[in-house]
This record gives C-alpha cells, sequence and structure tokens, in this order.
C-alpha cells in the first residue's frame, strides 16, 4: 500500500530531470544576459531616479523638462527617428514588393547587395556621405549647379544630410524586416481579385497592402527604435539643431562625468524601446525576426482595412481611366526592377565613392583624386596606433563571435525543445538587446564595468560585444533549427546515441553552413561597434572604430579613406563568404 502511493511521487522525479534537460542548453545564456544585461539596465533606473544621498527622486527627469535645450533635442530625436522611419518604409516598400515576388536564386541576388551596405560599417557610411555631402561634396556641387540649393547652403551640416545618412543605413533594415511578411502572403488572393474583375492596382491596394500593412508597422518600428539610439550620423552629418539623446548621454558621461543625468536620459530611451517592442509584438509577432511570416490575430488590422480598401477603390477607378492594358502590362514588372536598381546603387554607390580617394597622391581629400599609389595604405598598416586598434578589434572580433555562438546556439536549441508557452517570453529575452538602443547598454554596462574593474579590458569589450551579438546568433540559428530534420535525430536516438553524441555528429555537422553565417555576423557586430567601444575600450588602447571616431572629428584624411576602403574590401570577403555558408545550409 505504502508503494502504491508513492508510485506518483517516484514518476515525478523521473520526469523533473527530462524537463529540466530542455532547459539546460538555455541556462549559460540566460545568466549571462541576466548579469550583463539585465543588471546593468536595472542600475540604469536606479542611477536615473535616485540621487547622490540614495534618495528617490525625480530631479534629473525635471531637469530635461525645465531645461529648454533638454527640450528641443528630445523633440529633435523623435522626429529624426520618425522621418528616418518614414522615409526608410516609404523607400524600401517596393524594394520588398518586387524581391518578394522573385523567385528564391533572383532574391538571394539582390539581397547580396543590399546586405553588403547593411553590414558596412555606420562609420564608412557616414565618412561617405560627409565627403558627399560637405560644402566641397560632389553631390552638393551637383545641386548647387542645379539649382536645387543656393552657392551658400550646403546638404551637411544639416537636417537634410542627417536624414539621407540615416535613411541610406536604416532602408536596409526595412526591407528584410517587410521581406518575410511579404513572402507569407498567399498570392492567389490578389489573383482571385483579378479573376473577379480587379486591375493590377486596385488588386494591390485591396489584397496585397492591407495584408502587407503588418510587415509595414513592424519595419517602422523597429527603424524607429534603432534611430533613437543614433549619435554617428547627426554627429558628422548635422549641426547643433540636429543633435539627439545619445550625443547628450555621451557628453554627460564623458565631458560632465554626469553619470545620473547620462542615466535618466538613458531611462528615457530605454521606455521608449520597451513601448516600442510591445507594439511591435502586438502588430506583427517577435517571431517574424526569425523570418517567419506574422500570425494573423482576429481582428488585426480592422479600422486600418475599410480605409485601405476605400484607397484602392480609388487607385482602381484612376487606373481604369488611364486605361486597363497599361495596369497591367509588363511595364510594371520594369519599373519596379528598374526602381530596386535605383535603390542599390543610392546604397552601394556612397560606399563605392570612398575607394578611390584611399589611392589619391594628394595629402588631402579631393574630387576627382590624382591617382595611383599606395601610400595611405602603408601608412595605415605601419602606424603604431592604427595596428594596435586593428588587431585589438579582431581579437575582440574572434572572441566575441566564439562566445556568442556558444551561447546561442543553447539558447536556439532551447527555444526549439521547449513547450509553446515558454517560448515566446524566451526568445524575447534572448532578442532584447537588439531593440533597446545600444547606448543604453553601453552606459549600464559602464556602471557594471566600474565596479568590477573591467573598464578600458578586453574582457569587459568582449562581454559587451557578446551582449550586442547573441541575438544575431539566435535568431540566424532559430531560423535553420525550424528547417532542421529532426527525424535524424530521433534515428540516433533510437540506435543508442546519448545528447551530446547527437549534438557532435548530427546537429552539428548538419548545421556547419549556418553557424558558419552566425559566427561572421557576430563578429561583424562586435568589429562594427562604436558605442559599447566609447564607453568601455579606455582612453590608449582602443578599437578601430573608436580610432576611426577620434579620427574623422579631427579631420578628413587620405589615411581615414584607406581604413575605409580596407573595411570595405573586408565587409565584402565576409558578405561573400556569409552567401557561400547560406546557400550550403539549403
Amino acid at each position: 500500500m505504502w508503494l502504491v502511493q508513492r508510485l506518483p511521487q517516484a514518476g515525478s522525479r523521473i520526469a523533473w530531470p527530462k524537463h529540466l534537460a530542455r532547459w539546460l542548453p538555455a541556462l549559460p545564456a540566460l545568466l549571462f544576459l541576466a548579469v550583463f544585461f539585465i543588471v546593468p539596465v536595472v542600475e540604469i533606473l536606479q542611477g536615473g531616479l535616485y540621487d547622490g544621498d540614495g534618495v528617490l527622486s525625480v530631479a534629473q527627469f525635471a531637469r530635461m523638462t525645465h531645461s529648454a535645450v533638454y527640450v528641443k533635442v528630445l523633440a529633435s530625436t523623435f522626429w529624426i527617428a520618425f522621418l528616418t522611419a518614414a522615409l526608410s518604409v516609404a523607400l524600401g516598400y517596393p524594394v520588398a514588393y518586387l524581391l518578394a515576388r522573385l523567385s528564391a536564386r533572383s532574391r538571394e541576388r539582390w539581397l547580396l547587395w543590399i546586405v553588403l551596405p547593411f553590414w558596412t560599417s555606420y562609420l564608412v557610411k557616414t565618412y561617405a556621405w560627409m565627403l558627399l555631402l560637405s560644402k566641397t561634396g560632389l553631390l552638393t556641387i551637383v545641386a548647387t549647379h542645379l539649382g536645387l540649393i543656393d552657392s551658400a547652403s550646403t546638404l551637411a551640416p544639416s537636417l537634410t544630410g542627417v536624414l539621407i545618412g540615416m535613411a541610406h543605413a536604416m532602408l536596409p533594415l526595412a526591407v528584410m524586416t517587410m521581406l518575410p511578411i511579404m513572402r507569407g502572403i498567399n498570392m492567389q488572393l490578389v489573383q482571385a481579385a483579378q479573376t473577379l474583375g480587379a486591375d493590377r492596382a486596385t488588386g494591390f491596394f485591396t489584397v496585397f497592402l492591407p495584408l502587407s500593412g503588418a510587415g509595414a508597422a513592424a519595419a517602422g518600428l523597429l527603424v524607429f527604435i534603432s534611430s533613437l539610439g543614433f549619435f554617428i550620423v547627426p554627429a558628422l552629418l548635422g549641426s547643433p539643431r540636429e543633435s539627439m539623446v545619445a550625443q547628450l548621454v555621451i557628453s554627460s558621461v564623458l565631458d560632465l562625468f554626469d553619470l545620473r543625468f547620462a542615466g535618466a536620459l538613458s531611462t528615457v530611451l530605454l521606455l521608449c524601446s520597451i513601448v516600442v517592442f510591445y507594439v511591435y509584438d502586438r502588430v506583427v509577432g517577435l517571431s517574424s525576426l526569425a523570418g517567419e511570416a506574422p500570425e494573423r490575430r482576429a481582428g488585426s488590422g480592422g479600422r486600418m482595412l475599410p480605409a485601405l480598401i476605400a484607397i484602392g477603390r480609388l487607385a482602381g477607378k484612376v487606373s481604369l481611366s488611364r486605361g486597363r492594358e497599361r495596369a497591367e502590362g509588363a511595364g510594371g514588372s520594369f519599373g519596379l526592377k528598374a526602381y530596386t536598381w535605383v535603390v542599390v546603387l543610392a546604397l552601394v554607390l556612397p560606399i563605392a565613392f570612398v575607394v578611390p580617394l584611399a589611392f589619391t597622391k594628394q595629402s588631402f581629400v579631393a574630387f576627382p583624386p590624382e591617382l595611383f599609389t599606395m601610400k595611405w595604405f602603408v601608412a595605415f598598416l605601419e602606424s603604431s596606433v592604427w595596428q594596435a586598434a586593428l588587431l585589438r578589434s579582431l581579437g575582440v572580433g574572434l572572441a566575441t563571435a566564439a562566445l556568442a555562438l556558444v551561447l546561442g546556439f543553447g539558447a536556439s536549441l532551447a527555444l526549439v525543445r521547449l513547450p509553446s508557452r515558454w517560448r515566446k517570453p524566451l526568445f524575447a529575452m534572448f532578442i532584447a538587446p537588439l531593440i533597446v538602443p545600444r547606448i543604453v547598454v553601453a552606459v549600464g554596462l559602464l556602471y557594471l564595468f566600474a565596479r568590477w574593474e573591467l573598464a578600458g579590458t578586453n574582457a569587459g569589450l568582449v562581454i559587451g560585444h557578446t551582449v550586442l551579438a547573441i541575438p544575431y546568433v539566435v535568431v540566424t540559428l532559430s531560423a535553420s533549427f525550424k528547417r532542421f530534420d529532426w527525424r535524424l535525430d530521433d534515428a540516433a536516438k533510437m540506435l543508442g546515441a546519448s545528447a551530446l553524441t547527437r549534438v557532435r555528429t548530427v546537429l552539428l555537422p548538419l548545421m556547419a553552413a549556418s553557424l558558419g553565417s552566425a559566427f561572421l555576423f557576430a563578429f561583424i557586430v562586435s568589429f562594427d561597434d562604436l558605442t559599447i567601444a566609447i564607453f568601455v575600450s579606455g582612453g590608449i588602447n582602443t578599437t578601430l572604430p573608436k580610432q576611426m571616431w577620434d579620427d574623422i572629428q579631427l579631420a578628413v584624411t587620405p589615411t581615414l579613406a584607406a581604413v575605409a576602403t580596407s573595411l570595405v574590401f573586408l565587409m565584402v570577403f565576409i558578405v561573400w563568404l556569409s552567401s557561400i555558408f547560406k546557400r550550403k545550409s539549403y
């Protein structure tokens, strides 16, 4: 009788380790993010909410509202972020629409040219726009000759220059966010509308546009929250009128040594990111970040649908008045391809513009350059300062990629094995550093590393960069795990292989290509980072982006062009290598 009563308890003890085993792969990543992401973010909240005596106070937040300067900076930040999001979605929507309609092979070729500018260093892209939009820049001269601006005006520094630089940086993100949602739309619905008598324009506005609205909203939200933390573009392409919150944070820490006010400013950005994060999940779902089409929610878009249908009917009438043949002809496809070519060229050419300047014989930057010399590359490679920065960035990048890959692999494996009710909160935890502005993470780590004596060390840089890289690894591997044939793992299990043996002999070999891509993405995130480096790298031994940042504010020199060109060539190689890994993963 006693044995019968004890059987359920014994059974529960046997089941518990199996349930726990599903969580084990994710525990290292969870602990890592809890210590180096959650704790620093919480400390930011405390730093902004408490005064020097440890008493709860809102004085730092009141300081923002009482000063007209801070109010203007806050308003400028949100306005620039909104305009950047609107421009990126508006310009990127036709590109994503075309890519969604192409075959997989053609789409990959187009994406290769879109991804390359996306992963190219922000500093390199901004440096290119400085050369193009400055008083003596090529585009400014052309605009002056065409009468678009007067001779006393300039495209940079100005709001126009900031928007051009930020839209150039964010447009690829908008395209890649909208594309999975558009690919998940059943085009037979559009064909059915055309069968019932609707022309292409009517079918697009009444069927495709409402269904893709979630993707456009998701892209806008992601670009908006990413733009809130920008400081490179407004600092180099804008005037003091275009200053943004991130610039105030950097100034408060590095110039004024006012960590509490920096914490209050970071808290504002953090709260905005949380709100946008929640809205993003409600609009399209977090799973879209892993390349999935959004789940259809009951009543989603109900208020917008009548307006979109009305717009579609109006567009249909206008199109009919111009002739059905024109609307349904091949010109629409040709027009989309021509527009996409223009967008791709606009993304690539500014970066390519830097390359010939690295080979100029002149000791200053001018266009057209007097070619041809390699002395600026020699100066870059022989400089002890640049050598130290390059070697440190390479070492930290490789260490970050390795650590992020190990943590991200376990996290992605757990996401596949855990019950569905746990996947969403766990996935949200892993990608949270992707949503929260980097400046917030950087200030939080500064709080933490100052106590742990990690500021200015390579270990601190690796930890900070790993926090930023984990979301990219998780997103990349989660998509691969969803395509993985788990029957192979089951077969190995039936033959007696242990869990570690199955991972080593089945999972890792079959996912080698995806692991390679994830490793490269993590390396790029670390190698390109400037925000963490500004707060953590230290003042003497710095990283390559930090050294570029210090030099670019002093003078625009051919040596900087040589450094930027070297980074472009490196990025081309990495993107090419990643494309090979991606082809092998299918």
